[in-house]
């Protein structure tokens, strides 16, 4: 049986319905299209970035310093006697011309009465000579006496008078060493030591207490071959925690001594928070030894996988199509600073320009 051949268009008339129904239930099942917002910003430009600059550091050695009054001053004996009251001991704070100690001497007590005996004896004699002088006046006024009476009379009244002054002078003399019994304190501060006890027999001149002023520095004593790279105004980093704080803390030679003691040369740095008590306390700090060139960057841009440290680096920075990458670097020591605390040093892995990006 032969079929006939069926024209396009009729072909085309019915696959009509067909068609229209699929396209029906095709936009009928479809989900509703989703309303497109504007487009998210890309995550590196709003997290912190650090350009890598190569940078002079100081080459830190680690020295043991003490923590020392500037001025340790003794409080002195002025007269010898016997410790008759002592006020104070190690560790008390003290404020100028205080009392610490009355010396006294028995010796001076003991003359101090006896001039009070020869006192009032030419006391008597200036009150007779006195009478003597004013009755041979009024005689020799009369013309019953001679001028020579008059004369001897005025004379012996002078070497009276004379005599009780002397010996007044000579009793405020022995006051004075009494009163000189008091050991004041020079200046204020705290005392350090007290090598005497009550009852104990001391010395004009001898020490009877030792104060430190309370301006305390830490006192380096570096080797002599770093001599030629200290200087007053370096910047020192101190141990921290051997002071109670957290974090990094710095402070500025201020004076290195010309002389050089075994073998070391010494300094004085001025660190705040020192405290003003405890003397002698040793504390661990940086000195610089030199300076070089160094990659330093914050602590907080480097990130550790694995056992391995990576640092975001931005390529392409500022153009289409920008990219951060992680990159392997070798992690040196810390090198805190006032103005980087956490700085670290970068041995090899990053360049001069690179863009970091905080992770």
């Amino acid at each position: 049986m032969r079929i006939a051949a069926l024209s396009p268009a009729t072909l085309v008339r019915a696959a009509a319905p067909t068609l229209a129904l699929t396209l029906l239930a095709t936009c009928l099942l479809a989900p509703p299209a989703r309303a497109q917002g504007p487009a998210p910003k890309s995550a590196t430009t709003s997290q912190a970035t650090f350009i890598v600059k190569p940078h002079m550091v100081a080459d830190e050695k680690a020295v043991f310093a003490t923590v020392e009054s500037a001025n340790v001053v003794p409080a002195r004996a002025r007269i010898g006697g016997t410790v008759a009251e002592l006020s104070v001991k190690d560790g008390d704070e003290v404020k100028q011309n205080q009392v610490l100690a009355i010396v006294g001497d028995e010796k001076l007590v003991l003359q101090m009465k006896t001039l009070d005996a020869e006192i009032a004896g030419l006391k008597a004699q200036f009150s007779q000579a006195e009478t003597d002088l004013n009755r041979a006046k009024d005689l020799f006024s009369k013309g019953t006496v001679p001028r020579t009476r008059l004369d001897q009379a005025q004379t012996a009244y002078n070497v009276a008078d004379n005599a009780l002054r002397a010996k007044i002078a000579q009793r405020s003399v022995v006051e004075q060493q009494l009163s000189e019994g008091k050991v004041m304190a020079p200046t204020g501060g705290r005392v350090l030591k007290v090598p005497v006890t009550a009852g104990s027999v001391v010395l004009p001149g001898e020490t009877v207490a030792s104060i430190a002023e309370k301006n305390y520095v830490l006192r380096l004593r570096v080797p002599e071959r770093h001599a030629l790279n200290m200087k007053a105004g370096d910047t020192i980093r101190v141990d921290s925690t051997a002071l109670g704080a957290d974090g990094a803390k710095f402070g500025t030679i201020k004076l290195v001594y010309p002389e050089i003691q075994d073998g070391r040369v010494v300094a004085d740095a001025k660190v705040a928070g020192l405290g003003d008590y405890f003397v002698g306390e040793r504390i661990l700090v940086w000195v610089s030894a030199g300076k070089r060139e160094s990659v330093v960057v914050p602590a907080s841009f480097i990130i550790t996988r694995f056992g391995i440290d990576y640092a975001r680096v931005r390529q392409n920075d500022g153009q289409k199509g920008s990219q951060v990458i992680d990159v392997p670097v070798q992690r040196g020591r810390l090198m805190p600073r006032p103005d980087m605390p956490d700085a670290l040093e970068i041995l090899s892995g990053l360049h001069a320009g690179d863009v970091l990006v905080k992770p």
